[in-house]
C-alpha cells in the first residue's frame, strides 16, 4: 500500500471534481448514524464551498420517482443543473456519471453521499481500482447504522482512499489566507453553515462595528 503524504497529496481546486450521490429523502428517513440535520447541513456546505471554488460537482440520484428528489439545500446551489438519475446502486457504473466526471479533466475525485456503506463505498472502491485518487467526505455521508457508516468508511481506507471533513475539503482547497480570490464566497459558506466558528466571526463583525462608550463623568 502507498501512503498519501506529501504536498502534493493535498487537494486542489484546480485539480478537484465533486460527485455528491443520493442526498435524497428515502436515504435520509433511515439516517441513524448522524443527526440527519448535520448532514443535510455538511452536504450542503461542501456544495457551496464546491462552487465558490470553481470545482465542478456531478449531481447524481437514484430512481428519484420513488426515492425523492436530491435535498434543495444542494440543488438550489446549482440552479438548473441536470442531475443525473440513475437505476444503478453502484454510481461508478454509470456511464454518464464516468464520462461526467472524465470530461472534466479533474484527477482528484471528491465523494459524499448516502448510504457510506452502499452507494458511497462501492463507486469508490471501483473508481481506487481503476487508478483514480479518491476522497471521501465522511460527514457529509451517513449510514443506517454508526456501524455501518464506520465499517464502511474502514473498508474504503483499506481501499485505499483518503478520508476527510467538509470543513478539512475547503480548507485545502483555500489553503493560504492570502489568496484573496474565493475568501469572500469562502467566508459566506462558513457563517452559514460552520455553527458555533461562523456565529462567533459574526458577533466579532459587530464587536468591531460597536463605538465604544464614553467613560462615564
Amino acid at each position: 500500500m502507498s501512503f498519501r503524504n506529501g504536498l502534493d497529496s493535498l487537494l486542489r481546486p484546480e485539480d478537484s471534481v465533486l460527485v455528491l450521490i443520493d442526498h435524497q429523502p428515502y436515504q435520509l428517513a433511515n439516517l441513524n448514524s448522524h443527526d440527519p440535520h448535520m448532514v443535510v447541513n455538511n452536504s450542503a456546505g461542501l456544495a457551496k464551498a464546491a462552487k465558490a471554488f470553481g470545482v465542478p460537482t456531478i449531481l447524481t440520484s437514484v430512481i428519484a420517482e420513488r426515492g425523492g428528489l436530491i435535498f434543495p439545500q444542494i440543488t438550489d446551489v446549482f440552479p438548473g443543473q441536470e442531475v443525473i438519475d440513475r437505476t444503478l446502486i453502484n454510481t461508478w457504473q454509470d456511464p454518464k456519471v464516468v464520462d461526467a466526471v472524465k470530461a472534466t479533466g479533474r484527477k482528484q475525485l471528491i465523494i459524499a453521499g448516502l448510504w457510506t456503506e452502499v452507494c458511497v463505498a462501492m463507486p469508490v472502491i471501483q473508481a481506487l481500482g481503476e487508478g483514480w485518487d479518491v476522497t471521501v467526505v465522511t460527514d457529509a455521508c451517513g449510514g443506517v447504522s454508526t456501524e455501518s457508516h464506520e465499517v464502511a468508511i474502514q473498508r474504503m481506507i483499506g481501499a485505499g482512499a483518503n478520508v476527510m471533513t467538509w470543513l478539512a475539503v475547503a480548507a485545502e482547497w483555500q489553503r493560504d489566507w492570502a489568496r484573496t480570490e474565493h475568501v469572500a464566497e469562502l467566508t459566506e459558506v462558513l457563517k452559514q453553515h460552520l455553527a458555533g466558528s461562523g456565529i462567533a466571526y459574526l458577533w466579532e463583525q459587530q464587536l468591531l462595528n460597536t463605538p465604544v462608550p464614553r467613560a462615564a463623568g
